[in-house]
C-alpha cells in the first residue's frame, strides 16, 4: 500500500521508537507516527503488538532508548507526564483512569491540578461535552457504570484544554451501546479542534472515524493510510482478524 501524504507541520512526531517493560526486550522496535493539528489518528493491530505501549512511551510513562518525541518540533523524548501535560496534552489510560473514592466534581478538579484556577471556566466547556457529567457532579466515581467512568476520564484529560489527547483503547470492556458513545464523543472532541491519538481495539469503528491511521504489528510499522484505505484493504483485514481468529 502507497503511504498517504503526512500532514505538513505536524503537532506530535513519534521517530522509530524502540522501547520495552524489561530490560534489553524490545516491544517497540522502531514504531512511529505523525499527528498532524486538529486531526484524528487511530493505531490498531494484533494484541501484543505494541499499540499501548507507544502511547505510554509517548507521554513518558515508558522509558525511550532510542528514537525521538518531538511536540511542536521539539524534542520532549522521555519527559515526565506532568510535564507534557502543561505542554498541552491530555492522556486518558484504558484502567484505573478515574479516582474511584472522589466524586465527579473532585475528579475534574484534579485535571486542573496545574492550573487550579481555570476550573471554573474549563469545567462549564467539559460539561457542554459531557452533560451527564453536570448531572452527576456529587456522584462518586466508584458507582458509576464503566462507560460514565469513560467519560469522566475523557473530560478530567480535557480540563487543561489540550491541544493533543492521546486515548489508550477507550472502549475497552464496554457495551456496544456506550462504545457508539465513546466513538461519538471522540469524534465531537475532535472537532472542537483537538488533535486525537487513539490506540483502539475495535479496529472496525476506529479507523470507520479517524483520518488516517497505523497498523502496528510485532513493534513495528506495518501499514498506514487514511482511515477508509485502511478499513477496505485485504491485507489489513487478513492481518488483524487472522491474528485474532488465531488468539481464539
Amino acid at each position: 500500500m502507497n503511504q498517504p501524504n503526512e500532514p505538513g507541520e505536524p503537532i506530535l512526531v513519534a521517530d522509530d521508537i524502540f522501547a520495552g517493560y524489561v530490560s534489553g526486550v524490545d516491544i517497540l522496535c522502531g514504531a512511529g507516527l505523525v499527528l498532524g493539528p486538529g486531526e484524528l489518528v487511530g493505531v490498531i493491530g494484533p494484541n501484543g503488538a505494541g499499540k499501548s505501549t507507544l502511547v505510554k512511551a509517548v507521554f513518558g510513562l515508558l522509558h525511550v532508548r532510542s528514537g525521538s518525541v518531538r511536540l511542536r518540533g521539539e524534542d520532549v523524548t522521555n519527559r515526565p507526564a506532568h510535564d507534557l501535560v502543561s505542554r498541552g496534552i491530555g492522556y486518558v489510560p484504558q484502567r484505573q483512569n478515574v479516582f474511584p473514592t472522589l466524586t465527579v466534581e473532585e475528579n475534574l478538579r484534579m485535571g486542573t491540578y496545574l492550573r487550579p484556577k481555570a476550573f471554573a471556566e474549563r469545567v462549564t466547556a467539559v460539561e457542554e461535552l459531557f452533560p451527564l457529567l453536570a448531572q452527576r457532579r456529587s456522584q462518586k466515581a466508584s458507582s458509576m457504570s464503566g462507560g460514565e467512568r469513560q467519560m469522566l476520564a475523557m473530560g478530567r484529560a480535557l480540563m487543561m484544554q489540550p491541544e493533543v489527547l492521546l486515548l489508550d483503547e477507550p472502549s475497552a470492556g464496554l457495551s456496544p451501546i456506550y462504545q457508539d458513545q465513546v466513538f461519538e464523543r471522540v469524534k465531537q472532541i475532535n472537532g472542537t479542534g483537538v488533535a486525537i491519538l487513539m490506540v483502539e481495539q475495535n479496529a472496525r469503528r476506529c479507523l470507520q472515524i479517524c483520518d488516517r491511521g497505523y497498523v502496528l504489528d510485532q513493534g513495528k510499522n506495518a501499514y498506514t493510510g487514511t482511515g477508509r484505505d485502511l478499513l477496505h484493504d485485504e491485507k489489513v483485514i487478513e492481518l488483524y482478524l487472522g491474528t485474532l481468529a488465531r488468539a481464539r
